[in-house]
């Protein structure tokens, strides 16, 4: 180690232990990882509060990021026995002045403040309303332009997401409605066996698997899976400048990018819905058999007259509109996205809780618009 390297060291005199601090202990020095950890372990060795006595006074240098490591380790206060320059002093002087300052004490709102507050939140709702319904509007505009020349269409693009958005969701969703599906049977059996009402097991099942659990459940997963692919799919062109890039080329982001997501999503969104109810109503029947004996000829024979057609063709349309909501409210999230990684985490998580948000109220506002369909 040279001279200018930061260290320390023990002597004895007739005043008694002293810790000597020799070398250059500054920014620059202290800036190296090796040099660093070495004073640390060596200002581990001796403590704050011991009897040894603090000696400064051979150091070749001397600043403030040498100062705040001192100050650090003796705790926030002088040792009782320092020996120092003026200059030194000067500097220690400054670490104890500025040093004992408390923490800011955390400002307490008054009703001014959280009405402000309440104000920024409905104005930041507001705004991101009106971006979701220009990216309707511009759906619209872009259907139309396609309609009108369909060889010009995105064609690969809306085949390339119907595979990843549809497809390759068919396992986890077939999977959680099947294990949905086992379990309202299950709880079913236990109320419906008290009054003997086993057979009813079809008509309950049917209808809340066919007309409501099963479109709900399907667009929950496909918001959070399909969802947030989509916001950081179109975060990370925001990031790798390639929708600056589109902009300047004369690409239309609707067009080449929230339209094939949106059509994509409107087709494949009502099939996985079928597809989640048809694995729920597995699982029902299997469980309705090892439960209550009741066998999968007879649920498949009493399943139609229980639920009517118009349940199934209810769920389908439900279903369009939730694929559209998830692709517009991902693909809103992904162009809000500022050019940094914090940004797109942020508007990932926000893509998920809004499309899920989004599907519950869609659900009940199809619920009370058509109670009497399919009854």
């Amino acid at each position: 180690m040279n001279k200018t390297s930061p260290s320390l060291h023990t002597h004895s005199d007739a005043e008694g232990t002293w810790v000597q601090l020799h070398g250059r202990w500054g920014a620059a020095e202290l800036g190296d990882r090796r040099q660093w950890e070495s004073v640390q372990k060596a200002l581990r060795e001796h403590s704050a509060n011991g009897q040894a006595g603090w000696d400064l006074r051979e150091l070749a240098w001397l600043d403030h990021i040498g100062a705040q490591l001192l100050w650090s380790h003796w705790q926030r206060q002088l040792p009782v026995r320092l020996k120092t320059t003026d200059a030194q002093r000067a500097m220690l002087a400054r670490m104890e002045r500025f040093g004992q300052i408390p923490p800011p004490r955390p400002q307490r709102l008054g009703l001014n403040d959280r009405i402000n507050a309440l104000g920024l939140l409905v104005l930041h709702g507001i705004d991101h309303f009106k971006h979701l319904v220009e990216l309707i509007g511009q759906l619209v505009l872009d259907l139309l332009r396609l309609a009108r020349q369909p060889h010009k269409g995105p064609w690969r693009d809306i085949t390339g997401h119907l595979y990843s958005m549809g497809a390759t969701a068919l396992p986890i969703t077939a999977l959680v409605g099947f294990l949905i599906g086992v379990v309202l049977a299950y709880l079913m059996a236990l109320q419906l066996r008290q009054f003997g009402a086993e057979a009813f097991i079809v008509d309950i099942l049917g209808i809340s698997l066919i007309r409501e659990l099963g479109p709900l459940l399907a667009a929950i997963l496909v918001a959070g899976r399909t969802g947030s692919a989509i916001t950081a799919q179109i975060g990370v062109m925001r990031v790798t400048e390639e929708l600056d890039a589109m902009q300047v080329m004369g690409i239309r982001h609707g067009f080449r990018l929230v339209m094939p997501r949106a059509i994509a999503l409107a087709v494949a969104m009502p099939l996985v819905s079928l597809w989640t109810t048809l694995a729920a109503l597995a699982g029902g029947m299997l469980a309705a058999d090892l439960t209550m004996g009741i066998s999968a000829g007879y649920f498949l024979q009493a399943l139609p007259d229980a639920v009517q057609i118009g349940n199934l063709g209810l769920s389908m349309a439900k279903s369009v509109v939730f694929g559209i909501f998830i692709a517009l409210i991902g693909s809103h999230w992904g162009l809000r996205v500022e050019p940094n990684t914090q940004s797109l985490g942020a508007g990932t998580t926000a893509s998920v809780v809004s499309s899920i948000t989004m599907v519950i109220i869609v659900d009940a506002i199809f619920a009370i618009a058509f109670k009497d369909v399919g009854f």
